[in-house]
């Protein structure tokens, strides 16, 4: 009985995957058309279908900074719209990754984000390049001071 009761729950998380995987493709698609994320048969792991590549499957650690940057993006925003089924979720913060992308591939990612904001979503996001600066309207900036504190300065 076991086995049947955790076989169960295994097709329960690949049932809530594949929802998952459906709302991040969705958001996926805005940011790279390229790509299109799939679940790997009899387990819970994730693969990319390359459409450059006649659909070729491919694993996701084959993915460049910049790609894995925009496929994570997608999988945090279709969490987001998964989980909104029951809780409103308006806000989303992402740290970091953005020095990792080239300019092409940032303009895309800051074009993902400023669409969410003018659904409505408050972005908040966290970063030292300087070519996003040129793009985010109100900063804030975390300046350290001695003693251990810091100031802040809503720009």
């Amino acid at each position: 009985r076991d086995s049947v009761a955790s076989r169960g729950l295994g097709d329960v998380y690949k049932r809530q995957l594949k929802i998952l995987l459906h709302y991040a493709n969705s958001h996926l698609k805005t940011l790279n058309k390229r790509y299109e994320l799939t679940a790997i048969a009899q387990s819970l792991d994730i693969a990319i279908i390359d459409r450059d590549m006649a659909d070729e499957q491919r694993s996701v650690n084959t993915l460049s900074g910049g790609e894995s940057f925009l496929v994570s993006l997608a999988l945090a925003l279709g969490l987001a719209s998964l989980s909104s089924n029951k809780v409103q979720i308006n806000s989303l913060f992402i740290d970091e990754g953005f020095g990792t992308l080239d300019s092409e591939t940032l303009s895309v990612a800051m074009d993902a984000l400023d669409s969410l904001q003018a659904q409505g979503r408050k972005v908040g996001v966290i970063s030292h390049v300087s070519e996003m600066s040129e793009r985010v309207a109100t900063q804030v900036h975390v300046n350290k001071q001695s003693g251990g504190y810091s100031t802040v300065e809503v720009l």
